[in-house]
């Protein structure tokens, strides 16, 4: 019977959920912050900003991966300002891989919240407005806790595009087991060797991650 380490077995379990966590809390901000912003305002050239914002959602992920590792890499200015922060390159560490998820997450978030935010009331928003709210006190008050199921939605669909993320990650971050290896790239890593079972046993796990965030997201019935 083969013999599964412990220690390897959990690794790339534990650093997925670390990616995904972060990576969620991150995209869930910014693409709340991002359809806010769009949503209120309207400016020459908004139409190519939106097509450039949803881009990851169409472009394989390997392309995103190959522009984030030209943007991120040594010679980029983005990477060497990286590198004298936290004295180590960016790409190829388990940072790499929550931008990479971060990224290919962003699409699907911003599109979640640009909805929920279309289906709040502007009377009410304008009504917060009259009483001297300020346009953070609208958002945190009135805009964001009716748009509730728009924010957990976003969330869970950030979190699952970020558990999943295999192209991208893999370019930027690497396979790196006890570092950057995420559950995507071990399993494909296991079935490239012939381990079937490892590979079953960490589609199980991420089957099941999956599973019980839709479920906890899923509405309930009241009654």
């Amino acid at each position: 019977m083969l013999q599964i380490n412990g220690a390897d077995f959990l690794s790339p379990i534990l650093l997925s959920l670390k990616v995904a966590v972060v990576s969620s809390v991150l995209v869930l901000i910014v693409g709340a912050l991002s359809a806010w912003w769009l949503s209120k305002y309207s400016f020459k050239g908004k139409i190519v900003l939106e097509t450039v914002l949803l881009l990851p959602l169409v472009l394989p992920p390997t392309v995103v991966g190959f522009i984030l590792l030209v943007s991120l890499g040594k010679r980029s200015w983005v990477g060497i300002i990286m590198e004298k922060w936290f004295n180590q390159p960016i790409i190829f560490t388990w940072g790499a891989a929550v931008i990479a998820s971060v990224v290919v997450a962003f699409p699907l978030v911003y599109q979640t919240m640009k909805t929920g935010f279309a289906s709040v009331s502007r009377d009410l928003e304008d009504s917060a407005r009259s009483l001297g709210a300020s346009e953070w006190q609208v958002l945190r008050l009135i805009t964001l806790p009716l748009a509730w199921r728009s924010v957990i939605t976003a969330y869970v669909l950030g979190f699952a595009r970020g558990l999943g993320e295999f192209g991208a990650t893999l370019m930027i971050a690497g396979n790196i087991p006890h570092k950057t290896q995420t559950l995507p790239t071990a399993i494909y890593i296991a079935v490239e060797s012939g381990n079937q079972t490892l590979a079953w046993c960490w589609a199980g796990a991420i089957i099941l991650i999956s599973f019980a965030m839709l479920l906890i997201a899923s509405p309930k019935k009241q009654g």
